[in-house]
């Protein structure tokens, strides 16, 4: 079986339509909004019953939930299967401990389980399979060389994204009053709170000695971060869409100041993506 599988090849049937990150952003309609006067930012507000587009938010929110899990599944399988077992510590050097591919084979498991939950979930909340795009970063993320860079971009940054989605899904579904909802998203914010612990600790334990390595892996951790903050979309801020959970991430290994260092990147997104709205507002005055 071939080795670092690349993203254009994932098989996928005709229900699934993929839109890069790059065009989703730069879609143009992006630019009526902020003329009419939106922030720009995605969603309009925290995701609660009384927002006027909640029922098509919260489903395109699952939606993205479901191919996330599909593509965390497959990166956590190809994680199992391009590195050879060893001691290798250098990067560029493609081993890792037995230990770390049981971590990954355990995920692998989680991922299936949570595929099919979020299956059954989308079928609930009245949505079919390939309604809203799939986006394939988080793959992307997953084809890193270096399994350390792999570990924070996907465990760290994209897992840690899933719990703070989780979570918010969890707490709309308290609201609405869907039990269902409510206690699929709190199982599987358990599972997530336990692959985000486990980049955690094999970031520290491969980077104990190369502090290089370990400082240019949270910095590809960051730009993961960055990129999906999307626009203020994940933040502290009271009408964040998706709110930062601190409780959970602590759980999960981070420290004090890498989520203080989180809020900003997010703090900072937002206020690039409103600038961008407001230059767009001015050009479409003009």
């Amino acid at each position: 079986m071939r080795k670092a599988f690349p993203v254009e090849d994932l098989a996928r049937d005709d229900r699934f339509v993929r839109v890069p990150l790059i065009e989703r952003i730069n879609d143009p309609r992006n630019a009526v909004a902020a003329a009419q006067g939106s922030s720009g930012r995605r969603g309009a507000g925290r995701l609660t019953p009384d927002r006027p587009d909640a029922p098509d938010a919260a489903r395109a929110l699952m939606h993205g939930i479901f191919v996330g899990e599909i593509q965390a599944l497959e990166g956590a399988g190809r994680t199992c299967w391009d590195f050879e077992v060893g001691s290798g510590n250098g990067e560029g050097i493609a081993e890792v401990p037995f230990e770390l591919k049981l971590d990954m084979a355990r995920q692998c498991w989680d991922e299936a389980r949570h595929c099919e939950i979020s299956i059954k979930l989308s079928g609930h909340m009245g949505t079919e399979l390939g309604e809203f795009s799939e986006n394939t970063f988080l793959y992307e993320a997953a084809c890193n060389p270096d399994p350390v860079l792999r570990l924070t971009g996907v465990n760290r940054a994209l897992e840690g994204l899933a719990i703070d989605v989780f979570n918010t899904m969890r707490e709309f579904g308290e609201i609405a009053g869907d039990p269902v909802l409510e206690f699929c998203e709190d199982w599987m914010l358990a599972d997530e709170v336990t692959h985000v612990k486990m980049g955690s600790d094999w970031l520290r334990k491969l980077t104990a000695n190369d502090k290089p390595r370990q400082e240019r892996a949270l910095e590809f951790q960051r730009v993961v971060d960055k990129l999906f903050s999307l626009g203020g979309f994940r933040g502290e801020e009271e009408d964040s869409p998706v709110r930062l959970a601190r409780r959970f991430r602590e759980l999960a290994g981070f420290k004090e100041d890498e989520m203080d260092t989180l809020a900003q990147i997010a703090k900072e997104a937002r206020e690039e993506m409103e600038a961008i709205a407001e230059a767009n507002r001015a050009a479409v005055a003009s």
